[in-house]
């Protein structure tokens, strides 16, 4: 018996019980496979976006890659079933974005959203100025990541300390900024194109690039133009989504294949002896002398089966499998 007189097998059924329950919770809508190109309003967290999308399409599991802060609009790819497994890629993927810097102003996040907390003299930029400090940021540099970021130190993410008032010290981490250009200039509010590495956080760049030219800048528009290997992919909206209501094939019909998140990745195709060992855990010889890195890998039916890697030894290894084959795109 335990202390409140509940039988510690009885106790232990209605443990597993409700362990039954949440599963259930968890479990529940439809299985869905595939990729939704959203395009994230203004407004609204990407969790907030994420769990909309999943109720529109009643489905039981699904991730967002690479979130976007209330203030930023565009691409965030939603992944829906087996397409959970590619988010690990996309998190890496190098992205495209379209900013405008309010110039003169610094705040404590580095964005509109923020309250101001210093103020410049220097309230307008020239075109020559904002292009010498462009040319500083161009290529690989290393970048201070912001207070207000989920980035952990010693266990707490770096915007809860922000928000109790602390500061702590940053180590720089390297970036790539492949492209960095004015789209259109206005001495006050220039609006930027960067297409750049992950973990480039552009409301640093702005700063920083503010800096180079001897005043302040935050962000008052931002939007994700692009995640590769999506490109300017069509994007869809809320109010699209929203206008569909219960059709749910016309819902899916909106999905991205699955193997949409790894055209980045050279494909291979395995007969069937091959595939079969490979599914179980094996590494299988290939017809690819030379080869290298990860690979797509497909059946003899053209069914996607997972991510391998080569192993140098004319073998490839299994290295994200999927439960069951999918159609490919």
């Amino acid at each position: 018996m335990h202390g409140h007189g509940i039988p510690i097998p009885a106790m232990a059924a209605m443990t597993a019980g409700n362990l039954q329950q949440r599963r259930g919770r968890r479990a529940r809508g439809r299985v869905v496979d595939g990729i939704l190109l959203l395009d994230k309003p203004v407004g609204m967290t990407s969790n907030r976006a994420l769990q909309t999308v999943k109720r529109i399409y009643n489905a039981n599991k699904a991730g967002h890659t690479g979130s976007l802060d209330p203030l930023a609009s565009g691409m965030l790819p939603v992944c829906f079933g087996q397409a959970t497994k590619t988010s690990a890629w996309l998190l890496d993927a190098d992205k495209c974005y379209s900013v405008v810097a309010a110039i003169g102003q610094r705040t404590d996040t580095g964005d509109a959203d923020g309250a101001v907390v210093a103020e410049s003299a220097q309230r307008e930029v020239t075109a020559a100025q904002l292009e010498a400090a462009l040319q500083q940021f161009r290529g690989d540099i290393m970048q201070v990541p912001p207070m207000y970021s989920a980035l952990k130190q010693d266990g707490r993410r770096l915007y809860e300390l922000a928000r109790a008032g602390e500061e702590v010290a940053r180590p720089a981490r390297p970036i790539s900024i492949h492209e960095l250009h004015v789209d259109s200039f206005d001495s006050q509010r220039p609006r930027l194109t960067v297409h750049c590495s992950k973990g480039t956080y552009i409301r640093t760049l702005v700063e920083d690039i503010a800096a180079a030219m001897g005043t302040l800048a935050h962000v008052v528009e931002l939007r994700r133009l692009a995640v590769e290997p999506f490109g300017t992919a069509p994007m869809v909206t809320l109010a699209q989504l929203e206008a569909l209501g219960s059709d749910l094939a016309a819902l899916d019909a909106l999905l991205l294949p699955v193997d949409s998140a790894l055209q980045g990745f050279p494909a291979l195709q395995l007969e069937a002896g091959p595939a079969f060992y490979l599914r179980n855990g094996h590494a299988v010889s290939v017809a690819a002398a030379g080869a290298e890195g990860l690979v797509r890998l497909y059946d003899a039916d053209g069914s996607l089966l997972g991510m391998g890697e080569f192993t140098g030894d004319g073998q490839v290894a299994p290295k994200r499998l999927f439960p069951t084959p999918l159609r490919s795109s």
